[in-house]
């Protein structure tokens, strides 16, 4: 047990992806890390919901309110994308630091008024793309400095991942571009479920700053009866002309193992970011395999707060290239609906799933030759470019 008092946490959105955190939360409880002290929620948990090991938590629906009862250290913020930037600023107020749940914000506006209020504040702020927290991330980065895949071309990403048709009706805002009174929400594959692909990408390529995008080209796509995107290729251009692709979809044929590959002159490396698995291949080599560990992002910001020579992985300025995918996709033209002729419907655990034909080779295809895929030759596909 660490000799360091445990800070006390507030989870705000404790349900949905909640769980995962209320997990965390407990494991590192037992470790003496934090102690939960309170749970913002629009409705209390049940004993049952909150389950052991998290003691007896102060509840209730105002996060000012809540922290000013608790004195909580840390707020962690995992709600609806629309409601970021207001928590993330009402926590900041009362002095809190923040692990925020990606995507950071629906806008570029949104996540500049939280970050300019979040600085003015003082505090701590971790955007939680997990996968920046895989020590497999230095290594490629460290292994691209020296050459080994010589002359880096560019950076492709791939996801095919599979959800029914009963996803979108998660939440009041799944699948949303906007709500009813007009707010950005931007639930779509490229900037929630699969964002990590293309945050991951930019972290590899060193453009994960705001400034480090020149341009955004799009195709936006569903297949669900939504009104985001649920299939997407990006490219983006990072101001040394590198570009970064992406290929994703939520209606692929098999589930797959979402990856990003840099290509270089003389080689490639591939790396499935959940897994922490890297593949590197070189001309005239054996391949060679190797997997890592990965730092928890909460415990990566309480050991910044507790010695701010502790560099945070992710604080927001390292998600501002990210961002400029989410305001390009907020502001292009809504995604086109494929045809009917396009897809089909199978029956899936918890309900039908729409499968769109031939996506699975799509997404690879994407990510090995940096395409798009109007540019794969797919008939349903055209482009828009921002």
């Amino acid at each position: 047990m660490s000799n360091e008092q445990p800070l006390p946490v507030v989870l705000v959105g404790a349900r949905g992806h909640g769980r995962w955190h209320l997990r965390n939360l407990r494991r590192l409880a037992a470790r003496g890390t934090v102690t939960l002290a309170g749970v913002c929620e629009l409705r209390p948990l049940s004993a049952e919901e909150l389950g052991e090991g998290l003691g007896s938590p102060e509840q209730g629906s105002d996060l000012g309110e809540l922290l000013e009862r608790t004195g909580a250290r840390i707020v962690i913020i995992c709600t609806p994308i629309h409601t970021h930037a207001d928590l993330a600023l009402t926590a900041a107020k009362a002095g809190a630091h923040i692990l925020l749940e990606k995507p950071p914000a629906p806008s570029l506006a949104e996540f500049r008024r939280m970050t300019d209020g979040i600085a003015a504040a003082g505090v701590a702020c971790q955007i939680g793309f997990q996968s920046l927290g895989s020590h497999a991330v230095p290594w490629i980065r460290a292994t691209l400095a020296g050459g080994a895949i010589g002359r880096v071309r560019g950076f492709g990403a791939a996801g095919a991942w599979v959800r029914e048709e009963a996803y979108w009706q998660r939440a009041p805002w799944g699948g949303l571009r906007r709500t009813p009174d007009g707010r950005d929400v931007v639930d779509g594959v490229l900037t929630n479920p699969l964002a990590h692909a293309v945050a991951t990408a930019l972290r590899l390529a060193e453009a994960d700053r705001e400034t480090d995008i020149a341009g955004v080209g799009l195709e936006l796509y569903r297949v669900n009866d939504i009104a985001a995107d649920d299939t997407s290729s990006a490219r983006m251009t990072t101001t040394d002309g590198t570009p970064v692709v992406t290929a994703v979809t939520l209606a692929a044929e098999q589930p797959g193992e979402p990856y990003v590959e840099v290509h270089g002159s003389t080689g490639r490396i591939t790396f499935w970011y959940k897994q922490d698995r890297v593949l590197l291949e070189r001309d005239g080599a054996e391949p060679e395999y190797s997997t890592y560990d990965r730092t928890d992002l909460l415990e990566n910001l309480i050991a910044h707060l507790r010695d701010a020579d502790v560099p945070l992985l992710v604080p927001p300025e390292r998600t501002g290239g990210f961002m400029r995918l989410v305001e390009a996709v907020r502001t292009a033209p809504e995604p086109a609906a494929l045809p009917a002729s396009a897809w089909h419907s199978e029956p899936a655990e918890h309900g039908p799933r729409r499968v769109l034909d031939g996506i699975d080779a799509l997404t690879a295809a994407g990510a090995r030759q940096l395409a798009l895929y109007s540019e794969l030759g797919a008939s349903w596909a055209g482009s828009t470019t921002r």
